[in-house]
């Protein structure tokens, strides 16, 4: 059993890697909100931002950002705060924070706007951060994750939810998920990322690559904290006034993407998601796909994805 404390991994080698093929990305490193976010950056064009989920890093994008690039985008995919290549910062892993976190980086790469496209906790902060900074926003695309007011609703009162989402509420013992994650070179990531996908299941290349990124130093903690904050904010007026901010209507287009088998967000939750949004909204489910399309099926993710970007006039 690897000791949690044992830094067995260094975030340059395990983070800055090339796509499969050998395709490379440009590596770099940029300010935004008073910290330092890793980015992987192909193409040019509009930018498109692709935010991560947990438990992964930029490297769970690598088809997108290949597709997107050869579509004619900026593809560039960041690490969260806390996370890969990232700043680990002691605090700032509130939701609202996290969302000022990626506009800032937006307006770091020196664009206008930019197309958010967010899985499981990425896309809840793309959801925040269209609500919160809507000018910054282009275009939104949310895959496995409701919006965050529905899933609050849903963890709260929906019995199969509350369930099939138990593992936010084991995060919330202190210390003990982070040795969980790190016990036995952080084999736990490999076992969720398995659990959690469909039929088609990751390689143990892939499994690897995520149980590394794990096994930096502080990152376990780093990639908890949120969903810490989700869950103890509930009663707190923090967490109250954040509920209360996103009432605010998301005013731009949004695609929203969900695999029919995905065990830990039902399909039962995501739906609804579109009542928060004042705009063209698109549904789309990816039947025999789970918690993650993008990698799963990442032809027909990356398809449905262009296709909608390119879309001038993205109907309901």
């Amino acid at each position: 059993m690897t000791d949690p404390a044992t830094p067995s991994a260094q975030p340059t080698s395990v983070v800055r890697i090339d796509l499969p093929g050998g395709r490379k990305v440009t590596h770099r490193d940029v300010a935004a909100n008073g910290a330092r976010f890793h980015i992987a950056e192909l193409g040019d064009g509009p930018l498109v931002l692709l935010l991560h989920g947990f438990p992964q890093f930029w490297w769970t994008w690598r088809h997108q950002l290949v597709a997107l690039a050869d579509a004619g985008f900026r593809a560039v995919a960041m690490d969260l705060r806390g996370v890969g290549g990232s700043d680990r910062t002691p605090r700032g892993y509130d939701p609202a924070n996290l969302a000022l976190d990626i506009t800032g980086v937006v307006r770091s790469l020196g664009e206008p706007d930019a197309a958010l496209v967010g899985h499981d906790l990425g896309g809840y902060l793309a959801w925040t951060a269209a609500a919160m900074r809507p000018k910054l926003v282009r275009r939104l695309a949310v895959s496995s994750m409701p919006h965050p007011r529905r899933w609050r609703s849903a963890m709260l009162s929906d019995v199969r939810q509350t369930t099939a989402g138990s593992y936010v509420w084991g995060f919330q013992r202190p210390w003990i998920p982070e040795r969980q994650l790190l016990a036995d070179d952080a084999a736990l990531v490999g076992r969720l990322v398995s659990d959690w996908s469909g039929p088609r299941q990751p390689d143990e290349e892939t499994l690897e690559t995520y149980r590394r990124a794990m096994r930096i130093p502080s990152t376990a903690h780093c990639s908890i904290e949120p969903y810490r904050w989700m869950v103890r904010s509930m009663a707190r007026p923090d967490g109250i006034q954040f509920n209360r901010r996103m009432k605010r209507p998301v005013r731009v287009p949004t695609l929203h993407l969900h695999g029919s088998l995905d065990p830990v967000m039902r399909t039962r939750s995501a739906a609804g998601s579109g009542e928060y949004v004042e705009a063209p909204y698109r549904w789309r489910l990816f039947d025999g796909l789970g918690h993650f399309p993008h990698e799963e099926d990442p032809v027909a993710f990356s398809t449905e994805l262009i296709n909608w970007l390119k879309d001038p006039e993205p109907d309901r």
